[in-house]
């Protein structure tokens, strides 16, 4: 689980961000990220619709697993930026660990957070 530092507090940060940031999906995910001007880190928050499962204890677990995911990816962010992962189906909760971290690495890629991926890191390649 990522430490509180890490979350939005209040809902004016995320209604920002559904204001103002871009938006990138793949297959059953989404992210929608702003640079994040306020703070050093950066700021999640995963979204789970009682639409994708009716059980509360598949979509908590939907979302401990794309905080994990989101939190050894970050190490190699470029910048703090503001994200929120959107998940629209219930087979996140049950799919492969290297099938997600795959998932979840294209959507940072496609947000441009990092340059490269290799593995389970990003990589940011230096602009020398």
């Amino acid at each position: 689980m990522i430490g509180r530092q890490y979350r939005f507090h209040g809902r004016g940060g995320i209604q920002r961000l559904y204001g103002r940031g871009k938006s990138v999906r793949s297959g059953a995910l989404s992210l929608r990220f702003a640079p994040n001007t306020r703070g050093k880190d950066y700021r999640l928050a995963v979204v789970v619709s009682r639409k994708v499962s009716k059980s509360a204890v598949v979509r908590n677990r939907i979302r401990r697993r794309l905080y994990e995911r989101v939190r050894i990816l970050s190490r190699d962010f470029a910048v703090p930026h503001d994200l929120v992962i959107t998940a629209y189906d219930a087979t996140v909760a049950t799919e492969p660990s290297e099938q997600l971290d795959a998932e979840v690495a294209k959507l940072v890629k496609k947000a441009k957070l990092v340059s490269r991926i290799t593995g389970q890191h990003a990589i940011v390649e230096s602009k020398e």
